[in-house]
């Protein structure tokens, strides 16, 4: 974050959006009190929390991770194993399941991910610092404005017993997009 001359800590890009906000406000373009039930309903009723939750129940209840795998069509969920790990991106602009995963990540929507991510996946995934051995094959997933895909990530060992919210804990939005591998489950009590 830089210090402005105002004193304002905000990024460019918060400075930017407030500023877009503004004009778009008083050309009577939006109406703030309807911009902050979307933005309340981004940060609270839908995000990488609900998907955290249905990675958990997939990982404690085995039917409801069969009928997950078994029925995508809009929403297709891919299994990441010990010798495959997946990863999704949109190549043609920036397709993303938004109502499990919240707003997307600025890196998601970058010309770099974007072709990296299809070309050199293996590095992509470093530059995140997920190493993974050489013999995992990884197969990066094109997401479309009628297929986006989810990210199924292997449940880490150590976690038996774990109730399916101590277990959501453990995922993050990044290893439901496979950039990512879920967290140790020292870190989450």
């Amino acid at each position: 974050m830089s210090v402005h001359e105002h004193g304002s800590e905000l990024s460019e890009m918060q400075l930017r959006v407030r500023a877009l906000e503004t004009v778009l406000t008083e050309k009577g373009y939006i109406d703030p009190s309807a911009l902050d039930v979307i933005i309340e309903a981004y940060e609270t009723r839908v995000g990488p929390h609900i998907g955290a939750r249905v990675v958990a129940r997939a990982w404690s209840d085995p039917v409801f991770k069969r009928a997950l795998l078994d029925v995508g069509d809009h929403l297709v969920v891919v299994e990441n194993t010990p010798q495959l790990h997946n990863m999704v991106v949109c190549t043609l602009c920036s397709c993303y399941p938004w109502d499990v995963l919240g707003l997307p990540p600025v890196w998601y929507k970058s010309a770099p991910y974007r072709s990296r991510a299809v070309k050199d996946p293996r590095g992509v995934l470093a530059d995140f610092g997920v190493r993974l051995p050489q013999e995992m094959q990884i197969r990066v997933w094109d997401s479309t404005a009628e297929t986006r895909f989810l990210v199924l990530p292997m449940r880490p060992s150590g976690t038996d017993g774990f109730s399916q919210e101590r277990l959501a804990q453990l995922v993050t939005r990044n290893c439901m997009i496979g950039t990512g591998l879920p967290k140790n489950p020292d870190e989450v009590h």
